[in-house]
């Protein structure tokens, strides 16, 4: 029996976690759900889950939360603010914590982890694309094992040889990782027409159920690039080691290349529960509650090269991956509230990359060495960022104006 802490449960992500981990109670118990400030569903799941803590990250909402569990008579301790996100995921009573808030917020409690030597099911992406360096480091110094749980690199690291070496592909006769997309919701959209795309078709993702916030990072392809800059750091690559394929059937979810012609391919139906499965019971395999594959049912595969002119913030996460951590951060918090930006309607579709490129032109190189100057830097785009955006919108409202 292994405890598990679920950072950012009601999220689709913690959701199709608690929908694996109920089907094997024999294997895992649930210590702690956390949630921004959805306690109502929070509720649900406890009721569900029976943990030891809940945490609310939102501290306005921790007098609700305590009326709503007493009253639904939960004994479990309810806690609040990111001291507590912390506190649990660092627990001593915990072995496998799942990283699955989203955006930067998971950040400082995902390394939290790390640096307590957990086994991590990393779906924050976002730890890496702002602290790389810092997080493989901790990673190392405390022997903490992460697995990850995004769909393209879980299937990488499954395609990889058992004795694969961090960054040494070619001593494994590799010649290439293969990181797939779908594409999006406008892969086929008239180029003219993205001006005019709305929140709501940004977040209808043909194959994948998805929050918001990485539904239109899917739909821009910010979310294809955080994964290139995740799959460096995780894997120990090069930009010249890892090649962006679309496919739209999000049916092969990476492929690993060697160096013999062989091409590894990890393929199943788009569910997160099937990475979520094979992370929780890494190296040995449980049911996810997944259908297999009927291939007698699945459409011809293609494969297509992003169009850059389709796909600008791809190449504004490549470009920003080989400028350095100072350009990934920033990127990353640029994006954020881009496309927050985007789904409040104050700014259009395509002007989510005009926001990314000017915050990456306005930003000079700096060294981030500390986990601090990581959070400095980070707040520091998000207020150019929401600058260019106020400009944005003023000029939008002129232009309206005439």
């Amino acid at each position: 029996m292994q405890n598990i802490t679920i950072l950012g449960a009601t999220g689709s992500i913690g959701k199709s976690t608690i929908d694996v981990l109920m089907r094997h109670p024999k294997l895992f118990s649930v210590f702690a759900l956390t949630a921004n400030s959805n306690v109502e569903l929070l509720l649900q799941q406890a009721q569900l889950c029976s943990p030891e803590y809940v945490v609310v990250a939102d501290p306005k909402q921790f007098e609700a939360a305590k009326k709503l569990f007493s009253e639904n008579l939960l004994t479990c301790e309810v806690l609040a603010g990111h001291e507590a996100l912390e506190q649990i995921a660092g627990a001593p009573e915990v072995d496998i914590v799942m990283a699955a808030i989203v955006g930067a917020a998971g950040l400082l409690p995902t390394l939290v982890a790390v640096k307590a030597g957990k086994k991590v099911l990393l779906a924050n992406k976002e730890s890496l694309v702002m602290s790389g360096d810092l997080f493989i480091q901790a990673a190392n110094k405390y022997n903490a094992e992460i697995l990850p749980i995004d769909s393209e690199h879980n299937a990488i690291f499954q395609c990889l040889p058992t004795d694969f070496k961090y960054g040494e592909l070619s001593s494994s006769g590799i010649s290439k990782i293969l990181l797939t997309g779908s594409g999006g919701p406008f892969l086929n959209l008239p180029l003219s027409k993205l001006h005019h795309v709305t929140p709501d078709q940004a977040c209808a993702h043909p194959n994948w159920d998805m929050g918001r916030k990485i539904s239109v990072d899917s739909a821009t392809m910010m979310n294809k690039g955080l994964e290139f800059i995740e799959a460096k750091w995780l894997f120990g690559l090069e930009s010249s080691d890892i090649e962006v394929v679309l496919h739209p059937q999000s049916i092969i979810h990476s492929m690993v290349q060697y160096i013999d012609g062989s091409v590894l391919a990890q393929m199943g139906n788009p569910d997160m529960r099937t990475p979520i499965a094979h992370a929780l019971a890494f190296p040995d395999r449980v049911e996810s509650g997944v259908s297999p594959l009927d291939f007698n049912q699945l459409s011809n595969f293609t494969f297509t090269e992003p169009e850059a002119e389709r796909y600008p913030n791809l190449i504004l996460a490549m470009q920003a991956s080989n400028a350095g951590q100072y350009a990934t951060t920033t990127l990353n918090a640029a994006n954020e509230v881009a496309v927050d930006a985007f789904l409040q309607g104050k700014i259009g579709f395509i002007q989510i990359a005009q926001v990314n490129e000017e915050c990456l032109q306005q930003t000079s190189p700096h060294n981030l060495d500390t986990i601090e100057a990581v959070i400095e830097s980070d707040n520091a785009a998000r207020r150019l960022g929401l600058n260019i955006i106020g400009n944005i919108s003023q000029s939008s409202m002129q232009k309206v104006g005439t």
